[in-house]
């Protein structure tokens, strides 16, 4: 049985898959507020004790950099280390990598119904790959071809400095600096992010507030509703918040496909796009996502897509663990289906 799990600043999502005649069957998942538990632990111990099953590997995608197996989670006050996860699971070696690189992993076991097309790219594209997710923060990861498959690898290039592209975006950045000693991409590509670029709007006047707005945002959890009004088109500062956003996230995608040369495509993961997904396919993201003046031809052939699947993490996690453990002779695919909700 491999336990894998997919640990995010809001949520810590955990699934079991069992290894049937050489693939990989999910059997059931659940979801746990990351904030109410002190680590990972405890989380990792309420879920095996509930349902009693014996875990023989396990893999956990967690949000923040891994180093030597031990994470210190970006937004979480929380310590993860992989050699206490083994011990409270009583088995030889648990994996501990960052959440991107196990949606990295995930990719490859997706169905084409898991994505929606972006950019098609190039007929026969082939080479790197990369994926960039936003949610409640910013994680890229990248996966090198070797001319026969790729290998997925962790980055932390959210928190790279944000660069703005013209007037109103040099705005943008001297706002934030008021309130951040450092702007990363992080702080405007993900759910704070949205807010940013909100009150950065207001409060340049770009657009007003009405009153029921802010009341709505005080009943709700505010990036929510700027997203739900943005795309509804019921509030012009929503709508040129989202529009924003939607370049932004083009621009720094465009970006990370040409630092990592990702020719064989880029992955929009997290949890964002799929509720924006009518918005990114506007026009405005592939705008800015192929305007880098000579480079522009090259990311024209860039396939880009976006990740609907949102359970990429868990079965990247549990891809992870199969690749590192015994079972990897035999391991043929892994089949997601619906798993029963634990929780």
């Amino acid at each position: 049985m491999i336990l894998s799990g997919d640990i995010g600043g809001t949520n810590s999502r955990l699934a079991f898959f069992e290894d049937i005649d050489g693939s990989l069957v999910w059997k059931l998942q659940a979801k746990y507020p990351s904030g109410k538990y002190n680590n990972l632990t405890e989380i990792v111990e309420e879920f095996v004790e509930s349902y009693h099953l014996e875990v023989d590997y396990a893999c956990f995608g967690i949000a923040g950099p891994v180093v030597n197996g031990r994470a210190q989670t970006t937004n979480l006050p929380w310590i993860v280390d992989a050699v206490d996860l083994a011990q409270v699971l009583k088995i030889e070696k648990a994996h501990l990598i960052n959440d991107l690189e196990a949606n990295t992993w995930g990719i490859e076991v997706l169905q084409p119904e898991d994505f929606s097309i972006l950019n098609f790219g190039s007929s026969g594209a082939s080479g790197n790959c990369a994926v960039i997710s936003a949610g409640t923060g910013l994680g890229q990861a990248g996966m090198y071809f070797d001319g026969v498959k790729h290998h997925p690898f962790a980055c932390e290039g959210g928190h790279a400095d944000f660069a703005p592209r013209d007037e109103m975006q040099v705005d943008l950045l001297n706002y934030l600096l008021k309130r951040f000693e450092h702007v990363s991409w992080e702080r405007l590509l993900s759910g704070p992010g949205i807010v940013n670029i909100y009150e950065f709007m207001r409060d340049s006047e770009r657009a007003p507030e009405p009153s029921w707005l802010l009341d709505a945002m005080k009943d709700d959890e505010p990036a929510r509703v700027i997203t739900e009004y943005g795309m509804s088109g019921t509030s012009l500062l929503c709508e040129k918040t989202l529009n924003l956003f939607c370049a932004l996230y083009g621009s720094e995608a465009g970006n990370l496909a040409l630092k990592t040369m990702a020719l064989g495509g880029i992955y929009l993961g997290g949890g964002i796009a799929p509720k924006i997904h009518s918005r990114l396919k506007d026009g405005i993201f592939m705008r800015e996502f192929i305007d880098k003046g000579r480079m522009r031809p090259l990311l024209e052939s860039v396939p880009v897509r976006i990740i609907l699947n949102e359970n990429t993490a868990l079965l990247g996690a549990a891809h992870y663990a199969s690749e590192h453990s015994e079972l990897k002779p035999r391991v043929r695919e892994i089949i997601p289906t619906s798993p029963r909700q634990a929780v």
